[in-house]
């Protein structure tokens, strides 16, 4: 019953950072900025020591070898040219790749873009490459970025040169070229908007005027300096836009053409900001400036570019309050330290969601500064991600996300490049063993810790039954040596069992899956020299298992964030303890009625069980655990789950007697899924080695509070938390909940709990405000508690039920119309109940859940036919088979099993 929700702590085993770091390695980048490399005959005619330095215009860059930033450039270059870590040797080894190798060190150097998005604007054009030329160095054609102010001094350049040979002179000729400069001004940018090799434009007005851009622009202001320009043009020897006026002017001018546009795929401005050469005046560079701009056009993208260095959490704030700015992470790679950078990052991340966050390189007219940039964002990104997720900050799933967005879907979003994400290879060219990342993450797994005795693959059945495959450690590492698969071979008819073994009569025990397990699932455990994992099904050829409940929870994950959703989980396990009574009489049966001393019902051989004693046991009570017995195996759950990476949040005595409440940290679904279900198997192997009896049977007396599985559900992903996001998702499963009770109450038993009045969410389909005789219960934003639900449920299933039908809410802006209910629904009035939108009752039995089910035309669609039917009739198969027992048989059956 616990309501508490702490931050996010993770697992993080060494193969799950594994896996964050391989996702590090090999997203495909996007380099939403950058610029043209030099042509090889002009490269002698830069200094190379300007990779690591913005001082590459002045003198000042002689000092860039006593920088933390070039030490580092040296190391790593020497690293990879095997040569002597001096800078004279790195230039002669850099000189002589341009000779015997040219186009191969470019290949090298640029290796793992997928494109690059070129500001061709930069002084020296005639000795850089152009566009088309960089494509043969990228998978994905490239794209460019058109500079506003060299466009408008291209211009100026034109019209001054003919009005200086002109015979005409006066105010009407110097009117008439400004007129004429707007218009062919006007021109060029529609014709960007309109180009598709164009992706975005680039104002570096930071650098002429800064960034303190006026509101308006004065007209009569702006001829008079044009006017000037022109007039004196033969003695000023223009070059740069560098009047305040016009600067303002044309960067407004195009932000109103990309307004004005009719495409409804508006095209970005980005803005240098922050870190640059001495042209700037860093005063002015702060993006701060830009808040009056940035309001001015709601509808143009405006990417903040360069972190705006030092300027950083300028940068993240206004990307976070204006859904029209982006924030760029480029070029501090490689121009400061290392940490700096992780510096960089950490404040960007400290207020801006990262679906917000683009990278780029700023690469330029050396290679180098592209090399060296991926190979140092790489080695930032792995230490600051991989640290979040060990603190519990964010789970590795989702780290893995924030990656493959930044660095990928983001600008693949943001600049319309519609490139298909494709992971690169680990080592390209080379030939990679399919099973080369599972043998990673186990041998990581494993340095943690002595070798196991057993690899346990598991699985949870129709009847949420835990079922695993044990091999022994031996045979499980052959695999490895032989180049074999380490998935398993089960037969077809695995879901079409109840929890006795007999099969479903409609389905044949013929044909087999494959079980392959998911490495990133691993865990010690459950008991001494074991290690677990889940697995999936799949078909012999590799096609993924419609059957799989697990497979069905991933297809659930993988639709939420194809509509821009994330989700956490986090799972209260209540369970019932009881003792075990060494020697006593078989016979006699189990009943959990009184408070008597309880016999458990013989199967083949069974034991004695006892309540445990109460002194008042109630919820939340402290004396219960004076009891030494009781504390150390509470201890000891808390103690073997943490050195397993599962970080208890709480644990506190629930209503019954015997009853206790551990509550786990959220996490994203399947590895919520998976955690619960690896914690469940810890704790039923400690209570047993303790001579206690853990059970999750939903009722265990008939007149205390019945034992749930409580789960917290929020949606992570950016803008989760406001109302037009929540509101549909949570609209879709109380739309759906009585098809879904179908998965969260799956046992007879289940509906013993199903009351009102007992904290139990009650019968009624609707929800409330920190009302726990609701079934959906809302915490705050889009924090929701799902009370409809128990440990006999297959929480895949169930959770799969649950996220697919809030999606689908999502898609369809289903509309909220349950009001907001304050008190017991039961209680109220038929009037009450019409104004608040409460309708319908939960089901009163599995076999009107699963008419429910199949009668919801629209959640069978989604969910999948197939599954549907295989699921009704394994639990028909089911129920017929507990209605041959009388009523205490089945309760001892069921907590036999559960």
């Amino acid at each position: 019953m616990n309501t508490a929700w702490v931050g996010a702590r993770s697992s993080a085993t060494p193969s799950q950072l594994e896996a964050l770091a391989r996702a590090i390695r090999n997203t495909p980048i996007i380099d939403n900025h950058a610029h043209p490399l030099l042509k090889l005959e002009a490269l002698a005619k830069h200094p190379l020591l300007s990779i690591t330095s913005e001082a590459h215009n002045s003198d000042a860059v002689n000092s860039a070898i006593h920088s933390l930033p070039h030490l580092r450039a040296v190391r790593q270059l020497s690293e990879l040219l095997k040569c002597n870590n001096t800078w004279e040797d790195v230039v002669a080894a850099i000189e002589q790749k341009r000779i015997d190798f040219p186009l191969e060190w470019t290949a090298q150097c640029l290796e793992g873009i997928e494109t690059l998005l070129l500001d061709d604007g930069l002084d020296n054009e005639d000795d850089a490459q152009d566009m088309v030329w960089h494509n043969d160095y990228t998978r994905t054609q490239c794209k460019r970025i058109v500079r506003i102010e060299k466009v408008a001094a291209d211009i100026i350049k034109r019209i001054g040169k003919t009005c200086d040979a002109s015979p005409r002179t006066g105010n009407d000729v110097l009117n008439d070229a400004y007129d004429d400069w707007i218009v062919e001004f006007d021109t060029i940018m529609n014709e960007a908007i309109d180009d598709p090799d164009v992706v975005a434009f680039k104002s570096v007005i930071c650098y002429r005027t800064g960034l303190d851009i006026t509101s308006t622009v004065n007209e009569v202001e702006a001829r008079a300096a044009f006017a000037e320009i022109i007039a004196n043009f033969a003695l000023l020897d223009f070059t740069k836009l560098q009047e305040v006026t016009l600067n303002d002017l044309v960067v407004h001018r195009t932000a109103m053409l990309i307004r004005d546009s009719p495409s409804k795929n508006k095209k970005p401005i980005q803005f240098h900001t922050g870190l640059g050469d001495n042209d700037i005046t860093l005063a002015k560079s702060s993006p701060a400036h830009l808040q009056h701009f940035i309001r001015a056009y709601p509808t143009v993208p405006i990417v903040l570019l360069h972190a705006g260095y030092p300027f950083m959490r300028e940068v993240g704030y206004l990307a976070s309050v204006y859904e029209h700015v982006y924030a760029d992470i480029g070029e501090v790679f490689p121009c400061i330290s290392e940490d700096g950078q992780e510096q960089v990052l950490r404040q960007i991340l400290e207020l801006c969601p990262w679906s917000k966050i683009l990278w780029s390189t700023d690469g330029h007219w050396f290679p180098e500064t592209y090399l060296l940039a991926v190979t140092q964002m790489r080695e930032v990104f792995t230490n600051v991600l991989s640290n979040y997720v060990r603190k519990g900050h964010i789970g590795y799933k989702a780290a893995i996300e924030l990656v493959q967005d930044i660095l990928f879907r983001n600008s693949n979003k943001l600049y319309h490049l519609d490139i298909d994400f494709m992971e690169l290879d680990e080592e390209p060219g080379a030939e990679v063993g399919p099973y080369a990342s599972d043998l990673e993450l186990f041998q990581l797994f494993l340095k943690d810790q002595p070798p196991p005795d057993f690899v346990r693959i598991c699985w949870n059945d129709y009847t949420a039954t835990p079922r695993m495959r044990m091999v022994p450690f031996r045979k499980f590492m052959s695999l490895f040596d032989q180049a074999k698969s380490t998935d398993i071979s089960i037969p077809k008819a695995v879901f079409g069992l109840i929890q006795n073994d007999h099969l479903v009569p409609s389905i044949a025990p013929t044909g087999e899956y494959r079980l392959h397990p998911d490495f990133s699932s691993l865990r010690p455990g459950p008991t001494e020299g074991h290690v677990s994992m889940y697995g999936e099904f799949r078909e012999k050829s590799g096609a993924p298992v419609p059957l799989c409940p697990r497979t069905l929870l991933q297809k659930a994950v993988d639709l939420g964030t194809e509509n821009g959703l994330t989700f956490l989980l986090g799972f209260e396990i209540e369970f019932l303890l009881l003792e075990r009574v060494e020697g006593a009489d078989t016979s006699a049966t189990l009943s959990l009625n009184s408070l008597n001393p309880l016999k458990h019902r013989p199967s083949e051989a069974s034991g004695r069980f006892s309540t445990l004693t109460t002194d008042g046991h109630a919820w939340s009570v402290s004396r219960y655990f004076a009891d030494p017995k009781v504390s150390k195996l509470l201890r000891d759950m808390v103690q073997a789950l943490d050195s397993m990476g599962i970080y208890v949040e709480q644990l506190h005595a629930e209503s019954a007697t015997g009853q206790f409440e551990l509550i786990l940290p959220p996490y994203p679904p399947i590895q919520a899924v998976d955690t619960l279900l690896h914690t469940r198997d810890v704790m039923f192997a400690l209570a047993t080695a303790a001579g206690y009896k853990i059970t999750l049977h939903p009722k265990p007396f008939s007149t205390a509070c019945g034992t749930a599985a409580h789960t917290h559900i929020s949606i992570s992903s950016p803008g989760g938390d406001k109302p037009e996001v929540y509101e549909p998702f949570y609209a879709g499963i109380l739309k759906h909940l009585r098809a879904i009770t179908a998965f969260t109450y799956s046992n007879p038993a289940s509906f013993e709990r199903l009351k009102d009045g007992a904290w139990a969410g009650g019968r009624w389909v609707t929800w409330g405000t920190q009302n726990r005789e609701t079934p959906l219960r809302k915490i705050e934003g889009s924090h929701w508690e799902l009370k409809a639900m128990d440990g006999l449920a297959n929480p895949y299933f169930a959770m799969a039920a649950v996220l697919l039908a809030g999606i689908h809410g999502y898609m369809d802006q289903e509309k909220l119309t349950w009001g907001d209910c304050e008190i017991d629904p039961a209680k109220l009035t038929p009037n009450d109940r019409a104004e608040l939108g409460v309708k319908d009752m939960l089901p009163a039995s599995v076999e009107e859940a699963l008419t429910a089910l199949r009668g919801d035309e629209e959640f069978v669609e989604f969910f999948g036919q197939e599954v549907v039917e295989r699921y009704c009739d394994v639990k028909e198969f089911e129920m017929e088979f507990l209605a041959e027992m009388g009523e205490e048989e089945r309760r001892n059956w069921i907590m036999e099993r559960y």
